[in-house]
């Protein structure tokens, strides 16, 4: 061969330097990526831990609530003409409580309340049916033969501008309702969530409801069986507007509590929050 044609020693060291830098850099990329695809592929795997949810072929009632209890609960929302509010919180007064003292009616009278904020001229109730479905089927037949419930609630309907209800479960993790002192003011706030996603929240809810429980704020939480399907009802208590603004900033500040919301702001379709006042037959005061 030529000498021409021949590489000197420097070009092939040169050359060599080249092709090493070049497998370097392969190998490098090749690295990279794989630890790049791993990260993605771990991160993804974190991302279906967080959010998976029990597999388990059951009702989601059967997996969230306090099965060994058996509590129903019926949620009312009484629209009430503007000019009868007071009559019918009187109404009220003079009718409910008697039914919640009679031993022979297998319900309690949780709380009542006229909405402060949000929908005006509207009354809630929350009653507690101890053993489930028979219970609720026991009391609405016993009522029937009321003459005095008869009456209140033909009395009753002459001052409504609409009804509903809705028949609930109370979640396993939460406190059960007891009667209060007060006074105090009450916020229900309501969530609509995307269906199919019910225990996801409750798995969520049911490690973020330890952030709420400092100030005694945390009072129940339902969800729906009958009525609007995939509604959650959280009901809060706090001595008063400023006390609500304080213990709701003051969780942002706790470790995780932010991480609930994060994951928890992409399953509800719609929400809503009630500032309430409990009358004076509530055992919620």
């Amino acid at each position: 061969m030529a000498a021409g044609l021949l590489p000197s020693v420097g070009g092939l060291a040169r050359a060599n330097s080249r092709a090493r830098s070049v497998g370097q850099l392969v190998l490098w990329s090749r690295c990279f990526a794989t630890s790049y695809n791993r990260s993605r592929e771990d991160s993804w795997f974190k991302s279906l831990f967080v959010r998976k949810v029990d597999p388990r072929k059951d009702a989601h009632s059967n997996l969230l609530t306090k099965n060994e209890e058996s509590n129903l609960y019926k949620i009312q929302f009484h629209n009430v003409k503007p000019e009868c509010l007071d009559a019918y919180n009187k109404l009220c007064e003079d009718v409910l409580p008697s039914i919640h003292a009679d031993k022979y009616y297998p319900c309690e009278l949780v709380g009542t309340w006229n909405t402060w904020y949000g929908e005006q001229d509207q009354a809630v109730h929350l009653w507690r049916y101890r053993g489930g479905y028979p219970a609720l089927t026991e009391v609405m037949n016993k009522l029937k033969q009321n003459k005095e419930f008869t009456a209140y609630r033909k009395e009753r309907g002459k001052m409504l501008l609409s009804r509903r209800n809705q028949l609930l479960l109370e979640f396993s993790f939460w406190n059960e309702p007891v009667p209060r002192e007060g006074p105090n003011i009450y916020e229900l706030r309501s969530y609509l969530l995307r269906p199919g996603t019910m225990i996801e929240w409750g798995n969520y809810w049911a490690r973020a409801i330890r952030y709420r429980q400092q100030n005694r704020e945390a009072v129940g939480g339902f969800f729906s069986q009958i009525g609007s399907l995939y509604m959650v009802h959280h009901l809060w208590a706090y001595k008063d507007l400023q006390s609500r603004e304080d213990t709701r900033n003051a969780v942002w500040q706790q470790e995780g509590w932010h991480e609930v919301v994060y994951y928890t702001v992409p399953l509800i379709q719609q929400m809503d929050s009630r500032i309430m006042i409990p009358t004076k037959a509530s055992p919620l005061q």
